[in-house]
């Protein structure tokens, strides 16, 4: 599966559909910050994905920081919410196109170690000093900016 992010691009496919997900800033004592080098667009990002039918959106954010990294987690604070509608996410595999709307939280690792899944080609943790220099989506350097700037309200956009 490849994941394409296009940005008020007049030429990227309309959105078909809306899926609540959670993205998550995890901290440790050394205030570096656990990042994936994704599988489906080469990209780094904040571990997160899509939320399921019975959990909470905290539950999703945990469940996807382990199913991504091998970290537990637990979540200590909002960094904001993210749902412009010029962000779209196309899933090539099925043709899904999705309108951005996620939840990025802030957590502090409770235990685990770092372990690449199927969605993650490596997890490691990321100096703060340093994260500008990965290669990201502009909606994933924007949250993590959002979260370095150490905002005193969550993001609302």
């Amino acid at each position: 599966m490849t994941r394409i992010d296009h940005y008020d691009d007049p030429d990227a496919p309309r959105a078909n559909s809306l899926v609540p997900s959670a993205n998550v800033v995890v901290v440790n004592d050394d205030g570096d910050l656990l990042m994936i080098h994704r599988t489906d667009n080469d990209n780094w990002a904040l571990p997160g994905g899509a939320m399921d039918l019975g959990e909470s959106l905290i539950d999703t954010a945990v469940r996807e920081t382990k199913e991504e990294t091998g970290i537990d987690c637990r979540v200590t604070g909002l960094v904001g919410i993210y749902t412009d509608p010029k962000h779209v996410i196309h899933y090539t595999s099925d043709d899904e196109v999705r309108q951005e709307f996620s939840v990025v939280f802030v957590a502090r690792p409770t235990g685990g170690q770092p372990t690449p899944s199927s969605e993650t080609r490596e997890v490691m943790w990321v100096d703060r000093r340093v994260v500008d220099d990965l290669r990201m989506d502009r909606s994933m350097r924007l949250r993590i900016q959002h979260y370095l700037g150490g905002r005193n309200t969550p993001y609302l956009g």
